[in-house]
């Protein structure tokens, strides 16, 4: 290969870093969405007012474990660990390497940890984690959009890691969400946030208590 076909191959690889550099966050979410937007599902982050909202039901007090789906560049992140007790801990969980990658090296947070794997395999990466439980999950993933089987799986295994008590947070652009939540969660409390890009549904998923003796 001569001297200019290598310039030339290169090109591409400095436009993106200056894209990068030029637009921060926003740059690597547009790049993880144009890669695989079956799995990001939106082209802009979530709305500080949608973040306040889909949090808000969260009882920091008793949350040792948060665990996210999906985050991105860490719309979430920063908002949870600001919330998060000193002791706890947030899981976060991509497909994406460089939503991951990204993460890793923008949140030094002792609390926090980015995995590079699917939800669907949520309780061994919590119990590899050292918990055998989590109590809050937090999923932006597309529901509607995901391959055949995913979504179930997702939603099942989400129900069996969580703590009785405890709650699966979900924002989505359509209401099919809840079609997936609905054959685990008997209660499913939801809003609507219209100042976000499109609007948000909001869904709080709660896991029973256990019946009393």
């Amino acid at each position: 290969m001569t001297t200019r076909q290598l310039a030339e191959e290169a090109l591409p690889q400095k436009f993106k870093r200056r894209i990068k550099r030029m637009f921060g966050p926003w740059g690597v979410f547009l790049e993880g969405f144009v890669r695989n937007p079956v799995m990001v599902g939106s082209i802009v982050p979530s709305s500080d007012r949608t973040i306040t909202k889909m949090l808000g039901p969260v009882n920091w007090d008793e949350c040792k474990l948060f665990v996210e789906y999906g985050p991105g560049v860490g719309t979430f992140c920063r908002p949870v660990l600001d919330r998060l007790r000193r002791d706890g801990m947030l899981i976060v969980i991509d497909t994406n390497p460089l939503f991951i990658d990204y993460l890793r090296r923008t949140i030094s947070d002792s609390r926090f940890v980015a995995v590079h794997g699917s939800a669907a395999d949520v309780e061994d990466i919590v119990l590899s984690h050292g918990h055998d439980h989590a109590d809050y999950v937090l999923s932006g993933l597309p529901f509607s959009t995901l391959p055949d089987g995913v979504g179930p799986a997702i939603a099942s295994a989400t129900w069996r890691v969580l703590r009785p008590g405890g709650a699966f947070l979900v924002y989505q652009f359509t209401a099919r969400a809840r079609a997936f939540m609905e054959r685990h969660f008997k209660r499913i409390d939801n809003a609507m946030e219209f100042w976000n890009v499109p609007p948000a549904f909001l869904f709080w998923g709660w896991k029973d208590e256990p019946a009393d003796d």
